[in-house]
């Protein structure tokens, strides 16, 4: 066998090992399953925050009682492709969305709160891997918001 043959089999071998980390690694909820009203911000841009203050945009609000608010955050987040719960219930729960090709897990934290006349929908999206997520927190996001608002 050639270099060039042993090179290309060690180069399928370094993708297939790191293909099967990245969808095969545990998601431990202790570290993603955080409150978005409170979580601090990562110091690299692969994520997008809902929040009051200090977040991308402000929280979204629906004119529901927090239970019916929670009920639909659940309904659309589920709805999302390759997308499952991670950690909680109810008006407080982390999401667990991978990317098509290689599986890379997002972690999208939603909080309901209680508002004058309604709810308030605060959104946490990050990314495990990478500094960078090239605008899908904030896509995804975007998507749920405009769901739960029609």
């Amino acid at each position: 066998m050639t270099k060039l043959g042993v090179a290309a089999i060690a180069l399928v071998v370094v993708v297939g090992a790191f293909g099967a980390y990245v969808r095969l690694a545990p998601s431990d909820p202790a570290v993603w399953h955080v409150d978005p009203l409170t979580a601090a911000k990562p110091a690299t841009p692969n994520f997008y925050l809902l929040r009051e203050g200090d977040g991308d945009a402000a929280p979204l609000f629906l004119p529901l009682p927090p239970d019916q608010a929670a009920a639909k955050v659940q309904a659309v987040a589920m709805a999302t492709p390759r997308t499952q719960v991670l950690a909680g219930q109810g008006d407080w729960v982390t999401y667990v969305t991978r990317s098509a090709l290689w599986g890379f897990p997002d972690y999208t934290s939603v909080r309901v709160v209680p508002a004058a006349g309604g709810s308030q929908v605060v959104i946490f999206a990050r990314s495990r891997f990478g500094k960078g997520d090239l605008g899908v927190n904030r896509a995804r996001v975007e998507d749920w918001a405009k769901r739960l608002a029609q």
